[in-house]
C-alpha cells in the first residue's frame, strides 16, 4: 500500500482541480446509481424520472466541458485511477487480512 503524491509547483493548480473534480465525478456517479434504485423500486413518477435523467445528463455534460476547458482531462483521470487503485488495495486487505501480514513480511 506505499503509495505516494508527487506535486510539482507547475502543476498544483491542475492536480487539485483534477482532485476536485473527480469527487464531483464520484457523487455524481453515486446519485445516477441512487436514481437507478429508486427507478427500479417504483418510487419515482414519470415527470420526477425524466427531470432527475435531464438533470444527471446536465450535469455529465457541464463536468465533460468543465475538464476540456480547464484541460484537465489526464488529471482527473490520474487521480480517478489512484483513488481506484486505492480502494482495491483496501478492500483486498479487509476481505484478507493475510494479505498485509505478508506484505510486512517481504520488506
Amino acid at each position: 500500500m506505499g503509495r505516494s503524491i508527487v506535486l510539482e509547483e507547475g502543476n498544483v493548480r491542475q492536480g487539485l482541480l483534477g482532485l476536485v473534480m473527480a469527487l464531483v465525478e464520484i457523487i455524481h456517479e453515486a446519485l445516477r446509481l441512487q436514481a437507478l434504485r429508486r427507478m427500479e423500486t417504483g418510487d419515482l413518477t414519470t415527470e420526477e424520472l425524466d427531470r432527475l435523467g435531464r438533470t444527471l445528463q446536465a450535469l455529465a455534460d457541464e463536468i465533460a466541458v468543465f475538464k476540456r476547458e480547464q484541460g484537465i482531462e489526464d488529471a482527473v483521470q490520474s487521480v480517478r485511477q489512484g483513488l481506484d487503485d486505492l480502494a482495491t488495495d483496501v478492500l483486498d486487505t479487509l476481505l484478507d487480512p493475510l494479505r498485509l501480514t505478508v506484505r510486512d513480511d517481504e520488506r
